[in-house]
């Protein structure tokens, strides 16, 4: 059937893109942008492949720049599977704070009010 011989792989095709979706289990979604020139103008234009991934160990997360490669079909889309992250996303860690803290941080009229009214009492 294939013209490789036994324990040799044809070589396979690797791109580099951003990871745009995290759709399910071990499911991703990733853009790989590409630039063309307009056929008529001859202007470049920037263009976008959307292409579905299989990510086994399923560590990346949005923004990831990822390695994929394109492999036998694992479902009905899946062609391309992840081989590396190059780069991981950055990304901020939210903390939720509470009112108390917010009024606390930013002095208003009121608790300047109050810690004048405290202050003669400590004076004293």
């Amino acid at each position: 059937m294939s013209t490789a011989t036994p324990g040799q792989r044809s070589a396979r095709k690797t791109v580099v893109g951003v990871v745009s979706s995290r759709s399910g289990d071990k499911s991703i979604k990733v853009v790989v942008p590409f630039k063309t020139p307009h056929p008529r103008y001859h202007k470049v234009v920037n263009r976008q492949t959307v292409l579905h991934v299989h990510d086994e160990k399923n560590e990346t997360k949005l923004g990831d720049q990822v390695e994929i490669m394109e492999t036998r079909p694992i479902s009905r889309l899946k062609r391309w599977r992840v081989v590396s992250i190059v780069h991981k996303a950055v990304t901020a860690e939210g903390a939720a704070i509470s009112e108390t803290d917010v009024a606390a941080a930013v002095p208003t009229k009121t608790t300047k009010a109050n810690e004048a009214a405290t202050q003669p009492e400590a004076k004293a």
